[in-house]
Formats: C-alpha cells, sequence, structure tokens
C-alpha cells in the first residue's frame, strides 16, 4: 500500500482535532510557515505578529507567563480567535529562544 491511502485510510479514523494537530505538524515539517503567524519586517518591526492582527507573539506569551487566562486575553484583545492562541503557543514552542529574547528586549526598554 502506498503512503498516500496509508494516509488517507488513517484520516478517515481520526477525529478533527487530530486532524488539525496532523495539519499543524505537516505544515511545520514543510517549512517555518507557521499557520497564523506573519512575520513582516514592516509590522511591528519585525516580530512575530497573529496574522490579521499587530498583536505579537511574545505579548501574549508574556501574559500567559503572568498567569493571564485565555479567556482573558481573547476579551483583552477582541481581535484575536482561539485558534490565534493556539497557533501562538505553538509558535512559541517552536521558537522559544526568540520569543523569551523579544521578552527580555522589550521589558527592558
Amino acid at each position: 500500500m502506498n503512503a498516500l491511502r496509508e494516509v488517507e485510510r488513517l484520516l478517515s479514523k481520526m477525529t478533527p482535532g487530530e486532524k488539525a494537530q496532523l495539519l499543524q505538524w505537516v505544515v511545520q515539517d514543510i517549512g517555518e510557515n507557521f499557520l497564523g503567524i506573519d512575520i513582516n519586517s514592516d509590522i511591528c518591526g519585525g516580530d512575530p505578529c497573529i496574522i490579521r492582527t499587530r498583536i505579537p507573539v511574545w505579548v501574549l506569551v508574556r501574559a500567559r507567563q503572568l498567569g493571564t487566562k485565555e479567556a482573558e486575553i481573547l476579551r483583552c484583545y477582541p481581535s484575536l480567535r482561539a485558534e490565534d492562541l493556539v497557533n501562538a503557543w505553538a509558535y512559541y514552542r517552536a521558537h522559544q529562544d526568540q520569543i523569551e529574547q523579544q521578552i527580555r528586549e522589550n521589558e527592558e526598554a
């Protein structure tokens, strides 16, 4: 059986959540692009931001580190969706050193 047919067979048995996780893994494996994260030198100094917004990932990560619950983050940033936070946490896991450096730089400023 070829690999694509095997994947198709497995997909039919997966929950929507498992499929979403698989999709994120595939996107990450293809390259450094992360769903919902935009890096543009003209926006926020090139810091990774949530797509459609000017909210840097480091801001969300720092809020979470300080104990802010996801529901409160979403209330404070009405343009955010729950999936944006999932994307931010995934980006942080993959680029923890970068985000921690951005937090330090912005707290020292």
